[in-house]
């Protein structure tokens, strides 16, 4: 009785919400609509690319896989001995696993491109640093879900290994992580091809790959050069989820190959990771020195309450509900644009070339990293939190339509097969035996999407679509450590909140 009241409720108030955040937000199609020439202009542009600057994308490229490839590995290794370390049911103190879960809740509530610029500052600019910074940001995403895989875990044979006489660690190996393997693996490889993304952008703070030379394209103008790099980019990251694709069937089982091609192929994948780390440039620690690590940590353990109670546009609190307002709304559009989408690009409604053309499409939409999207819906709508929502709501389209996507290839058509018998229309069969198959996936694909437009909100104020990223980022370049205090405690409040806010509608769906 109480979940069928709390439905209606909680619907009510997300609609407000919704609305609320619209208009905060300034949202007007119209604007978009009278100025669509704008984006067609710079698409046109962009066809044909200009074909002679593949020399000059190509190293930088490398250097955006290498950095994806060294980062995803590393963070992933780390995460299993930090998720033991959290993980509620395994033996340690209590005290311990508080403080770890708060220190991987911390570095959660920041984006990759925020981990680099602080990177820069200890390990100098390059990719060296960019490394440091997708290492970290995928420690604390794998870390988070594996401990939460483990207490889902059966615990039953690690506390009889424990009883014979077996260690911690010796039991965990044999009992508790060939449970949650699967998974761990999964993630692991999703996390890997979101990180050719994520590296793409990290040159915009000098931290090495492709962005720098990217961004600096967009803004002279320089189209021809900037679909070159665009088509790379899109068979690279093209490329790297196909073999994901692959390697997720071969760790659930769906795929079998041999003894012998199982151990060829971690050894290709050794090598990949020994190849991609060995040639990392080294470290620039030149200008690190305890002073300024001394006086880093004087600013932030003094923040700017001024900055915290300030109540115009550049206050904390305006900042935090413009971040919060782009991510709501764009993502609810995401949402509505997705579901069709991945329809279109399931065989399993329409004929495969069709499907097949869709979901090139999307993956084309995914492979261009959030900060180009703002640059260029900067110059169709100009600047402001409308850019903001719609680069977010192109990105959640890209993300939605692969988990969604995905949904339906595993859905039970019996009941579709059984209306259709019955002379039921297509959209009537999927509105009737379909969408209620897919209202957990697409709830929990949808939480999801909006935690992670939080933090990519808070990256888009560099190309002045607002939110919290670019004072965060201005703060940071003029080293005024006081104010990055006030700044960070506001994105970890927004995250701790926003993982309060998504339990409950979990609960409550």
């Amino acid at each position: 009785m109480r979940r069928r009241v709390s439905r209606p409720l909680a619907a009510a108030a997300f609609a407000a919400a919704f609305l609320g955040a619209a208009c905060f937000t300034g949202c007007d199609l119209s604007v978009l609509w009278s100025r669509r020439s704008h984006l067609t202009d710079i698409v046109s542009e962009m066809i044909p690319p200009e074909w002679s600057f593949v020399g000059t994308v190509l190293p930088l490229l490398w250097t955006t896989v290498q950095m994806s490839v060294t980062g995803t590995v590393l963070g992933a290794a780390l995460a299993v001995p930090a998720a033991m370390v959290c993980a509620g049911p395994l033996p340690g103190p209590r005290a311990l696993k508080k403080l770890a879960r708060f220190g991987i809740q911390l570095l959660r509530s920041f984006p990759a491109l925020i981990l680099a610029l602080l990177a820069t500052f200890f390990l100098g600019i390059g990719a060296f640093a960019g490394t440091a910074a997708i290492t970290v940001y995928t420690f604390a995403i794998i870390t988070r879900l594996t401990y939460e895989d483990m207490e889902s875990a059966p615990l039953g044979p690690y506390t009889a290994l424990q009883a014979l006489g077996a260690g911690p660690v010796r039991a965990f190996v044999h009992s508790v992580f060939p449970e949650i393997a699967h998974a761990y693996l999964t993630n692991a490889l999703y996390l890997l091809e979101g990180n050719v993304r994520h590296s793409a952008i990290l040159g915009y703070v000098g931290a090495g790959g492709i962005g720098l030379l990217l961004n600096e394209k967009v803004s002279w103008r320089e189209y021809g050069k900037v679909g070159m790099i665009l088509i790379l980019l899109f068979l690279v990251v093209y490329g790297m989820e196909a073999l994901s694709a692959v390697l997720t069937r071969l760790v659930q089982h769906e795929l079998t190959i041999s003894p012998t091609g199982r151990r060829l192929l971690i050894g290709a994948a050794a090598g990949l990771f020994a190849f991609c780390t060995l040639t990392l440039p080294s470290p620039d620690l030149s200008r690190t020195s305890l002073r300024m690590v001394r006086v880093m940590l004087d600013g932030m353990l003094h923040p700017d309450l001024e900055l915290l109670l300030r109540l115009d546009s550049s206050g904390l609190a305006y900042l935090l509900l413009e971040t919060a307002a782009m991510a709501l709304v764009g993502t609810c559009v995401g949402v509505v644009v997705a579901v069709p989408l991945s329809f279109l690009g399931s065989g399993r409604f329409f004929p495969a070339p069709v499907a097949w053309f869709f979901r090139t499409v999307v993956a084309a939409v995914r492979s261009v990293p959030s900060l180009i999207y703002g640059l260029i819906f900067i110059r169709v709508c100009g600047p402001g939190s409308f850019t903001g929502v719609l680069t977010l709501a192109v990105c959640s389209v890209g993300l939605l339509c692969k988990r969604f996507s995905e949904a339906i290839d595993a859905l039970d058509l019996r009941s579709v097969y059984a209306l259709e018998a019955m002379g039921i229309s297509l959209p009537a069969r999927i509105l009737h035996a379909v969408f209620p198959q897919l209202v957990p996936q697409i709830t929990s694909g949808t939480l999801y999407r909006f935690d992670v437009n939080i933090r990519e909100a808070s990256v888009l104020g560099l190309a002045g679509a607002g939110g919290i990223g670019a004072p965060l980022i201005f703060a940071m370049n003029q080293y005024a450590w006081n104010e990055v205090s006030t700044l960070a405690l506001g994105m970890i409040f927004l995250a701790w909140l926003v993982d309060l806010v998504s339990s409950n509608c979990r609960k409550i769906s």
